[in-house]
């Protein structure tokens, strides 16, 4: 039996207010706010303010990765999250995200990555190939 290991959540998401999406200190809120929401664990982070408007910010985890990148002058904002693991903290996180930004309009892709076959397979296999159990 097959498994992933992680979960990666794209969305653009169009119709924001811009004004909660134009300084780096909230985007830094949102992003800091969707990792504890989702009970996640943060290595670092980093943020950028764009001039004249715009920020972007990308939060490092144990899980893998949360990011964002903001055009507030079209109401848009493009969120990453990555985490392995757990899927439902991927959704947390990007519910939380969604629910703060209330977006007009959410474009939303899921991935499943990193196909892996389960433990019970990897050992049958492995017989097959040594003659060994």
């Amino acid at each position: 039996m097959a498994k992933t290991l992680g979960l990666h959540i794209l969305a653009d998401l169009y119709g924001v207010d811009p004004a909660l999406i134009d300084r780096a200190e909230d985007i830094r809120d949102l992003l800091e706010g969707a990792v504890q929401e989702a009970n996640l664990t943060k290595i670092s982070s980093h943020y950028h303010q764009f001039q004249p408007h715009g920020a972007t910010g990308v939060v490092l985890l144990a899980e893998s990765h949360i990011s964002i990148h903001t055009w507030p002058e079209h109401g848009l904002a493009t969120v990453d999250v990555y985490t392995c693991g757990d899927p439902s903290k991927a959704y947390k996180a990007m519910d939380y995200i969604i629910n703060v930004l209330k977006p007009k309009r959410v474009d939303k892709q899921v991935f499943e990555r990193g196909l892996v076959e389960s433990s019970e397979q990897s050992e049958e296999i492995q017989t097959l190939l040594t003659g060994v159990r």
